[in-house]
């Protein structure tokens, strides 16, 4: 998507795991002040790990989104609180019906700076669950880019997929009507 409302000239990065990256992919790709989104895999011992072997939960890796935007217009710290309002960060390895370490809900900081503020999320977001919060911040580590076909999924498949028409549509429906006033144009 093409960021309708971006103010500033520099760009950060952020990496955030919590489930299947269609679903993580689709949100922050709506999101003013994000200018990319990327699925991928990190956190693993596999180098240029395939789909397959990373749904297999052998090789360490997360299912992932990296974020490229302009915190001019969207800082860090909110992303990471919209990051943590829109998956369940007190399931342990799983998001749903998706279960294994590649689902688990992590941060993976870019600066000591993301990490202090990734810290005072997780924090903040303890107030709105019953159960602990059980994301992990991890070390970035190398990314590896999933396969095309999983890039912009959502909204290439959208409801022609039954798991995206389950799972993925209503998360963006419930995001869309929480942050309505972020959405780009």
């Amino acid at each position: 998507m093409a960021d309708n409302g971006s103010a500033g000239m520099a760009t950060e990065t952020a990496t955030f795991a919590g489930g299947c990256f269609w679903c993580t992919e689709a949100i922050f790709d709506r999101l003013r002040g994000v200018q990319s989104v990327e699925s991928g895999y990190i956190g693993g011992h596999v180098e240029r790990p395939s789909y397959k072997q990373v749904c297999s939960g052998q090789t360490g890796h997360a299912e992932a989104v990296r974020i490229v935007f302009d915190p001019a217009v969207i800082p860090y710290h909110d992303l990471v609180d919209i990051f943590m309002a829109t998956h369940d960060p007190t399931q342990l390895n799983r998001q749903g019906g998706d279960v294994g370490t590649q689902y688990r809900s992590a941060i993976f900081p870019h600066s000591a700076d993301q990490e202090a503020e990734a810290r005072l999320a997780i924090a903040r977001a303890q107030a709105d669950w019953q159960a602990p919060i059980v994301t992990t911040i991890e070390p970035e580590g190398p990314w590896w880019p999933a396969e095309d076909e999983h890039q912009e999924y959502f909204d290439r498949v959208g409801d022609r997929n039954p798991y995206c028409s389950a799972v993925v549509s209503p998360k963006v429906r419930k995001f869309m009507q929480k942050y309505g006033e972020r959405l780009k144009a």
